[in-house]
């Protein structure tokens, strides 16, 4: 892997260590990449405070950090500036409206909750509510046909508990418009690394027979998680079950200030 675009901040309040250390163990592990794309504040109520985001207070000093050691930094490795994205229609557009005042160089769909995280759900948690997975998928293909993400983080997150053939016939509906769009998915490495119950392997096996374009994003979280795929105990192996390919990683970005 060349690239990275999945790396999160203290900020969010469940990662660890600083930007610096992230930056210096992408370069110790041959990137020439590294995308920060912490979870992105959102212009919830007073009365509401976030356990996973930063604020929206918090974007100048964010940005700024990111800036002053992409300049330090430039001759060993390229930054870039962006953010982890929650489509909802609540609070989608202010919170573009927020992160495009800033410098911004991309950001990834990172649908955690449907249909917002007031109002909604964590799809990470257990389920066997086939209306709940059925409000994911539609919640996340609206969200890549808004045409600003370059890619869709872990779209195997939601941990469907129910019948395979539901889960199937959702997660192909997702794939289809995420390959009609020529929009890649992520096969996410904390997951993998955590034990979580993603990478999935019915959804993997699914995309691979459907040739779906794929990225690896480390989420790191931490800074032992800036690392290459053979250094996740399991996961080459992973990859070559699924015949999925690691690549150098480096893909076009889209333009979120469109």
């Amino acid at each position: 892997m060349k690239a990275n675009y999945h790396t999160h901040t203290w900020r969010c309040g469940h990662a660890v260590g600083t930007e610096r250390e992230f930056v210096e163990k992408a370069i110790q592990e041959g990137f020439e990449i590294l995308g920060f794309s912490d979870h992105v504040p959102q212009p919830y109520p007073k009365t509401y405070t976030s356990p996973i985001r930063m604020t929206i207070e918090q974007i100048p000093e964010y940005t700024q950090t990111l800036i002053d050691l992409r300049e330090e930094y430039r001759d060993q490795i390229k930054i870039l500036i962006g953010y982890e994205v929650e489509f909802s229609h609540k609070y989608f557009p202010g919170t573009m409206d927020a992160i495009r005042e800033a410098e911004l160089d991309y950001i990834i769909l990172g649908q955690h909750y449907a249909p917002n995280e007031i109002d909604g759900f964590y799809v990470g948690q257990p389920s066997s509510d086939e209306r709940q997975l059925g409000q994911y998928v539609d919640l996340t293909i609206e969200g890549m046909e808004t045409g600003l993400f370059t890619y869709l983080a872990h779209p195997d997150l939601f941990n469907f508990r129910g019948s395979e053939k539901d889960y199937v016939r959702h997660m192909t509906r997702l794939i289809e418009a995420a390959n009609a769009l020529g929009m890649p998915m992520e096969i996410n490495m904390y997951g993998f690394y955590d034990g979580r119950n993603y990478p999935n392997d019915t959804f993997w096996q699914l995309a691979t027979d459907m040739k779906a374009k794929t990225v690896i994003g480390c989420d790191a979280h931490f800074e032992r998680l800036v690392c290459q795929p053979e250094n996740v105990p399991g996961l080459m192996a992973f990859l070559q079950k699924h015949s999925l390919q690691v690549g150098d990683n480096i893909l076009p970005l889209v333009d979120p200030k469109t």
